[in-house]
Formats: structure tokens, C-alpha cells, sequence
């Protein structure tokens, strides 16, 4: 009787510090974003650019953007994307989409040389709580072949006082639902990895950390 009372206040505890860090509102601001960055068009060679349209819940959606070139007669580009480098130069490509009253827009500053140079595509962040639990490190995104590298940096650290403790990527940073669960944490301090098939670099925007059990925000890190 004496051990089910103890387990019992353990867990009311654990529940109690995870409700105070709990969150209603699990909507974002919409975002759309070029998905494949380039420096340099080769002249006279085309390129099809990409953008992906993210709605206030971190979903993709399919959309009517409107793509275009400050300099049409460096980079001419079509309404589907794809561009077409006619003579040396630099344009500013830029893509559009209008829900209701609210203009979404990203672009990028784009040359035209000898050779088609692509942008890396490595990327790097930093993880920091968003709670009364300990996390934070940083860490970078690479990809290897299909599959994505998540690497974490020496001065990663993250509580252990946790029940169940998991990390995700996501496009929504306030919650795990349409997340893309990694897996349950096992590494709470220094370096280590985690290798995620058939994943996109540019597919997320968040690594973020739940307390699975209690379904609570433990901290998130935006991936630049």
C-alpha cells in the first residue's frame, strides 16, 4: 500500500510540473518559403525553382503562387518556376501567394554565370527550454542521400527529471501533432546523432522536445 501511495504522489507531482507549462493556442503564422536555393544559374540552362506553403497549423498545402523576376531580362521565370538564365547578371526571384487579405512572400537574390552553383544545404540551430526543465546545446542538419543527419554539439544538455522525454521535427512548434516523431531521448548530455530516412532537408522548420506522457512543450529550437 505504502509503494502504490508513493508511485501515485510521483506521478501527481510529474503531472503538476507539466501542466504549468502547458499551452492553448497551437496555431502559427502561415509561411511560404523557396525550398531549393541557388547562387548561380548556368547561362543558358534553365532551373526549376520550388516553394512549399505552410498554413496556420504547420500543414502543407497546395497553392497558386505567382513567381517573378526583378531583372526578366537577366532570369525570365515562369508562372509554374522554372527559369530560364539568358545573359550575366543578378535578379531577385521572388514568389508570392495572397490568402484573403494576408500577402505570404519569400525570395532570393539569384546570379547568372559560367556554372550552376548551388547553395549548401547544411543547416544549424540552437535547442533552449521553453519550460522549467533544463535544455539547451545546438545543433545541425545535413543531409546524406535520402536520409537526414541531426546532430547534436558537445554542450547539449537536457533534464533527466522528465517521465518520457522525445524529440521531433515539425513545422508547428507548438505542438506534436503532423510532427515527425525521432524518437524517445536516451543521450541527456553531449554529442550524439540521430539518422531520419526519407527526410527532406527543407521539409521542417523545428527540432522540438515533448514530454510525451503529458503531452507538454519541453523546449524547441528553429532550424536556420
Amino acid at each position: 500500500m505504502k509503494n502504490i501511495t508513493l508511485l501515485s504522489c510521483l506521478m501527481i507531482i510529474a503531472l503538476s510540473s507539466c501542466i504549468k507549462d502547458d499551452f492553448i493556442n497551437d496555431t502559427i503564422d502561415p509561411v511560404l518559403r523557396i525550398t531549393n536555393p541557388i547562387d548561380t544559374i548556368a547561362e543558358s540552362t534553365t532551373f526549376q525553382f520550388e516553394a512549399m506553403y505552410l498554413n496556420n497549423v504547420g500543414l502543407e498545402e497546395v497553392i497558386t503562387q505567382t513567381w517573378q523576376s526583378s531583372q526578366p531580362n537577366v532570369i525570365q521565370i515562369s508562372n509554374d518556376g522554372l527559369a530560364e538564365a539568358l545573359q550575366p547578371g543578378s535578379s531577385v526571384i521572388s514568389v508570392e501567394y495572397t490568402d484573403g487579405s494576408n500577402t505570404l512572400r519569400d525570395e532570393i537574390e539569384v546570379h547568372v554565370g559560367e556554372t550552376t552553383i548551388v547553395v549548401s544545404t547544411d543547416k544549424i540551430g540552437s535547442i533552449a527550454t521553453t519550460s522549467s526543465y533544463k535544455l539547451t546545446g545546438d545543433f545541425s542538419l545535413k543531409e546524406d542521400g535520402s536520409d537526414l543527419i541531426l546532430e547534436f554539439a558537445n554542450n547539449y544538455e537536457a533534464s533527466t527529471a522528465l517521465p518520457g522525454l522525445y524529440v521531433y521535427l515539425t513545422n508547428n512548434n507548438t505542438t506534436t501533432s503532423n510532427a515527425l516523431e525521432i524518437g524517445k531521448v536516451a543521450t541527456f548530455s553531449g554529442a550524439h546523432s540521430y539518422t531520419i530516412p526519407n527526410t527532406g532537408i527543407n521539409d521542417f522548420k523545428y527540432v522540438l522536445y515533448f514530454c510525451k506522457p503529458f503531452n507538454v512543450k519541453v523546449g524547441d529550437g528553429e532550424i536556420q
